[in-house]
């Protein structure tokens, strides 16, 4: 089975500093990855590598054997890449529906944005009573939720998930990662990046380890 994503050699940093080096991954139609490490060792950089998101890469990166090492930020997404970053990455003097709605992009989201709203906020039902209201004034757990919602509302082909879990309280976290698993991938993919590998221990297909920017062995 030919690869959704695959990682040739990457290397990547900013500036003078490499921080990811000679990464090699392919990750399989409908294959969920955990990427676990700690911070400072590469998982985000790698997740922003794949859009172009940093000051230098080399190696190749393809998407459905088409490189994307050309191709901008903007292209990349396009393409289907879906990078749901860190923390609470919302515009917060929009509405929450307006936020989500944001995510819908791509012009087929767009046209469907009713329909995949809705997914969302199966996934985060508190969310319904909240699409009026300004998304800055929502708690820290709302605002994760309109963060990543926004992120499920592209019809993605790779979805890369950096840390949902981040600073958030154990019972929230883990409802964080449960709404990402949720997802229903078809052809696509998902890496997961996480510190902690409890939260997703027997739930995914595959764990890569990075260590100093390394897949550990």
């Amino acid at each position: 089975m030919s690869a959704v994503l695959e990682l040739d050699g990457l290397c990547a940093g900013y500036g003078p500093m490499q921080v990811v080096h000679d990464v090699d991954l392919a990750v399989r139609p409908g294959e969920r990855i955990g990427l676990l490490g700690l911070n400072g060792h590469g998982k985000t950089t790698l997740m922003r590598s794949v859009l172009g998101l940093v000051d230098w890469r080399r190696g190749d990166v393809r998407l459905d054997g088409g490189s994307l090492m050309r191709a901008g930020p903007h292209q990349v997404a396009r393409r289907g890449v879906v990078l749901i970053p860190q923390g609470d990455a919302i515009f917060p003097g929009l509405s929450v529906r307006d936020n989500l709605d944001s995510g819908a992009y791509m012009s087929g989201s767009w046209r469907r944005r009713d329909e995949r709203r809705e997914r969302v906020l199966g996934i985060f039902p508190q969310l319904a009573d909240r699409l009026g209201q300004t998304a800055g004034t929502l708690s820290g757990g709302e605002r994760r939720m309109v963060a990543i919602g926004r992120g499920l509302m592209a019809d993605g082909s790779v979805y890369l998930v950096d840390e949902p879990s981040l600073g958030l309280a154990p019972g929230l976290a883990q409802r964080m990662i449960d709404a990402v698993l949720s997802l229903e991938l078809g052809a696509g993919a998902l890496i997961l990046a996480e510190q902690n590998r409890a939260l997703f221990e027997g739930r995914v297909d595959r764990v890569i380890r990075l260590h100093g920017g390394r897949v550990a062995t």
